[in-house]
């Protein structure tokens, strides 16, 4: 087997656990309103996480001390779109009690899940080409994270009254991310980190919004005690796989 032929079916695999996540989330004809609250929980604690563990550090390091302004503009971004283009935050709330977020943050988080996963894809190729030890290790490591981020995508689209075909093919969509990340080693010989880094921080930026603005304050609607734990575990998710990730990568 060839290694590029091995590198698409690690892909494969991950693309397949991050759908598999998402699925579950979708094939339940009804979810109870306290499960809902759980799962949108673990969603916001697994978005602001991969924001302040990942996407910032990552940024930093590819542009400096300016990541700042550009974490600030992607967060202005989404404030300025939910708050003046659209007109206000809860949609369906006058119509529909079961609408916890916008659609427009739904977008947003699947924006920074999408660009986070294409990097996850570079990271498992680059590491195969390097060391297929340690492209296995990077693939396991990640591989770890992306059922629990199918899982919040597809909470988050549910939340925000989307279709339940929409929260599927979200998943697929991130999945498909990793995937191009992949394939985009194939053709590339370098990829820039300060290309990396300005994504990176816009990204972080539009997360910090939809986990800290839309998500968190949901959570802190519920009057059940338990909700407000599942942001820790969705925090403990990625730090754990992202440790993973570090530990495979010497980092």
């Amino acid at each position: 087997m060839t290694l590029s032929l091995s590198v698409i079916i690690l892909g494969l695999i991950v693309t397949a656990a991050e759908i598999l996540g998402g699925s579950l989330v979708v094939l339940k004809r009804e979810w109870t309103n306290q499960v809902q609250e759980y799962l949108l929980a673990l969603g916001a604690g697994f978005i602001l996480a991969l924001v302040l563990i990942d996407l910032v550090p990552e940024s930093i390091q590819g542009i400096g001390m300016g990541a700042s302004l550009w974490v600030l503009l992607g967060f202005s971004v989404m404030h300025f779109v939910e708050h003046t283009i659209v007109g206000h935050l809860h949609f369906g709330e006058e119509t529909h009690s079961d609408v916890m977020l916008s659609r427009v943050a739904s977008y947003s988080a699947f924006s920074g899940l999408f660009i986070h996963a294409f990097f996850d894809g570079l990271s498992i190729a680059a590491g195969m080409q390097y060391n297929v030890s340690l492209g296995v290790m990077i693939f396991i490591a990640i591989l770890l994270h992306k059922f629990p981020e199918g899982l919040t995508v597809a909470s988050i689209m549910l939340a925000a009254d989307q279709p339940r075909k929409n929260a599927f093919w979200a998943s697929v969509g991130i999945g498909s991310g990793t995937m191009l990340g992949i394939l985009t080693t194939f053709f590339l010989t370098d990829v820039s980190m300060h290309v990396v880094g300005f994504a990176f921080a816009f990204s972080a930026g539009a997360g910090l919004y939809v986990g800290a603005s839309d998500l968190i304050p949901e959570v802190n609607r519920s009057g059940n005690r338990v909700t407000p734990v599942i942001v820790f575990v969705g925090m403990l998710l990625f730090y754990l796989s992202s440790l993973a990730v570090g530990t495979a990568m010497g980092r």
